[in-house]
């Protein structure tokens, strides 16, 4: 029996580079929602990895009070070894944050904030004037693409645990990043092949079925 790559006439070989059907669908539906290229992982810390392996030795990287714990776990960690240096901002004070613009690498949001719900004026941050190469990325787990999309904001990057409102039913493991900057996207594919962090079909699957269902439950 001939292998299935040539029977369907197009090139697909080695999944972890050139993706499965089941993630192809996952990224076109969440890109959809966000106009903009997206990349699946395994995780939603695997996906902020890949955003945080962006950037260079020696970064700073200015974080909020309130946000992820996995998050600032990966942040202090990666700080002790001397990968970069952070500042920690006051997630409602949006004077500190158009300051950071001006001398931060990396700008982490999350608005509304896990586990406080504080919010961040994300339009004025994200417009604001920057430091050359400075990328502002935006955790929209809670908000989801329903209720706000930073991307059109001037976020560089939007990431999202699909473990949460995404798939909806506590039954998989998944994370996602939405670009609208072709380089930062190919980098984030480059990213998640290095670290292995590609995501299972089945979870992809499941995340698909409950994208379906997203906006009744962000709604109720």
């Amino acid at each position: 029996m001939p292998a299935s790559n040539f029977v369907l006439g197009a090139e697909q070989g080695y999944s972890r580079n050139d993706s499965t059907p089941s993630w192809q669908a996952l990224e076109a539906l969440i890109g959809g929602l966000e106009q903009a290229h997206c990349v699946s992982f395994a995780s939603g810390m695997a996906a902020i990895s890949a955003v945080f392996s962006q950037l260079s030795s020696g970064a700073v990287i200015a974080l909020p009070d309130d946000f992820y714990q996995g998050v600032e776990s990966l942040a202090v960690q990666g700080e002790a070894k001397g990968y970069w240096r952070l500042e920690r901002i006051a997630t409602e004070d949006t004077q500190a944050w158009l300051a950071a613009c001006k001398y931060a690498d990396l700008i982490w949001l999350e608005s509304p904030s896990n586990p406080l719900l504080k919010v961040s004026e994300l339009d004025v941050i994200c417009q604001a004037p920057r430091k050359a190469g400075c990328m502002v990325a935006v955790d929209n787990t809670l908000a989801t693409a329903i209720n706000q999309t930073p991307l059109d904001l001037g976020a560089d990057f939007v990431v999202q645990s699909a473990t949460k409102f995404i798939g909806g039913h506590s039954d998989l493991l998944s994370g996602v990043v939405t670009t609208q900057i072709d380089d930062l996207y190919q980098k984030l594919l480059e990213q998640r092949s290095l670290d292995g962090a590609t995501p299972g079909a089945l979870e992809s699957f499941l995340a698909i079925r409950g994208a379906r269902t997203m906006a009744i439950r962000v709604e109720r």
